[in-house]
């Protein structure tokens, strides 16, 4: 390895699997690749000829996702002689895109789903055999009557449905249903996170859930406290979970899993290592202490960890189509670069949520100087930037109308964009393809005026 691919590999913080991205790397022509395997995707050449904006899905980063994940509850539980079983539910809201949603499920991972639409590709794959009869679906969200009819149906088939109970309406239709169910309980331990509200309007109080009636087949206390940062944020909401779930099982003996939900956070700034190991080790040795203390059986552990498992396993590609100077004093960025796609609609939690993501060139070219910059969208709103990490993202320096065709590449957008994308200004979406096997297939074609013209009725 030369001296300057180990220089540019540092410097965008490349082949790190506590950052998820051992998968990439750059060759010697300084192009960024993606490695499965023994098969290498050349990312340069993959934007030049399908064309920016670009989304390029990798499942086989899925799969091997669960699969450690899966092997990390096992091996854990083996360590600690834990006597309850971990299940991984995919909250299919993450990411719906068919290959995803596949690759969870060949790999061993059970589902979560929190719409009528959702439970409706369940069935659909269902019925064309696309998975072991024996899976696991939650069902989480408002309960529609379709919802509802859905869930009844699937479970009269034999597939093991429990739909999580959130609201009182949903209290009167499940509590003394003959299949397993669940309740939400509302956590008042939150952590800082941008997903926290501080009323949540989804589960029940301490006080409401144990001043019910007992149920005919509870089985799931589930709840969530938002994005975790360390493993105390989980420790706290869980102790205080525990808590009702033994004075719920001294009424409802068939109780016997705890759900944390989501949460796990991805390190998206590259400036953070998040130990999934240290965070489920501390979880499952508070369960095992606090049910021996009470002599009651280790529950089963759930936990439905989506942007986690799904981001890293997407980039997304603009090219540079214009470059200008940013003159103003005291702003650290140096330049504009604006890119052929939008980041309000692409990848809206820039806008929405203030997220953070990491930048870096298609090609990295070490031997010219870098500088810092702000990104723009294509769209003619102001607020479609991206201004960095730290306030300014390092690239290359590159100028429009001298330098050769250049492209940036965002990580870790497999999770939520596709789902809560727009077409603001009426953009296109980005194309998407799949890079699987050594293959490469389009999964979604690039819109045409005529495609975005007809969601709004022309």
């Amino acid at each position: 390895m030369t001296k300057r691919s180990i220089t540019s590999r540092k410097l965008w913080k490349l082949g790190i699997s506590e950052f998820n991205t051992q998968y990439f790397d750059f060759n010697k022509d300084g192009d960024l690749i993606a490695k499965e395997g023994n098969n290498v995707y050349n990312i340069r050449y993959l934007a030049e000829k399908f064309g920016t904006s670009l989304e390029i899905l990798f499942p086989y980063i899925v799969e091997e996702r669960v699969e450690d994940l899966l092997d990390l509850s096992s091996s854990i539980i083996k360590k600690l002689k834990y006597q309850g079983k971990f299940f991984y539910h995919y909250p299919m809201k993450s990411n719906q895109t068919k290959e995803v949603v596949m690759a969870m499920v060949g790999e061993g991972a059970n589902i979560e789903t929190s719409s009528y639409n959702e439970l409706y590709i369940i069935k659909k794959m269902l019925e064309q055999q696309s998975f072991n009869e024996k899976i696991r679906i939650l069902c989480n969200g408002p309960k529609t009557d379709k919802y509802i009819n859905l869930i009844d149906e699937l479970q009269h088939r034999g597939l093991k449905i429990l739909p999580i109970i959130e609201g009182p309406g949903e209290l009167k239709t499940f509590q003394h249903s003959k299949y397993d169910v669940g309740i939400r309980l509302d956590v008042p331990v939150k952590t800082k996170s941008n997903w926290n509200k501080k009323i949540d309007r989804f589960g029940f109080s301490r006080k409401d859930l144990l001043n019910m009636t007992a149920f005919r087949n509870l089985k799931v206390l589930h709840y969530r406290i938002g994005k975790l940062e360390k493993p105390s944020d989980i420790i706290e909401s869980t102790k205080y979970a525990l808590n009702v779930y033994f004075k719920l099982k001294e009424t409802n003996p068939s109780l016997d899993t705890i759900d944390i939900g989501g949460g796990m956070p991805v390190p998206f700034e590259r400036n953070k290592k998040y130990s999934v190991e240290k965070i489920l080790q501390k979880l499952f040795e508070l369960l095992k202490k606090e049910s021996e203390k009470r002599g009651v059986p280790h529950p089963n552990l759930i936990c439905e960890w989506g942007r986690f498992m799904v981001a890293p396993a997407q980039i997304t590609i603009f090219k540079v189509i214009d470059t200008k100077k940013i003159s103003h004093n005291g702003i650290e960025a140096k330049k504009w670069y604006v890119i052929d796609g939008s980041l309000m609609n692409d990848l809206i939690d820039t806008w929405s949520i203030n997220q953070k993501w990491f930048v870096a060139p298609l090609n990295n070219k070490l031997d010219g100087k870098l500088t810092d910059v702000w990104i723009a969208g294509s769209s003619c709103d102001s607020d479609d930037i991206y201004t960095g990490i730290d306030e300014s993202i390092t690239l290359p320096d590159y100028n429009y109308d001298k330098d050769e065709p250049f492209y940036l590449v965002f990580f870790d957008t497999g999770a939520y964009q596709d789902a809560l994308a727009s077409h603001h200004c009426m953009l296109s979406s980005p194309i998407k393809i799949i890079a699987e096997n050594g293959h490469i297939v389009v999964a979604r074609k690039r819109e045409t005026p005529e495609d975005v013209g007809k969601e709004f009725g022309w």
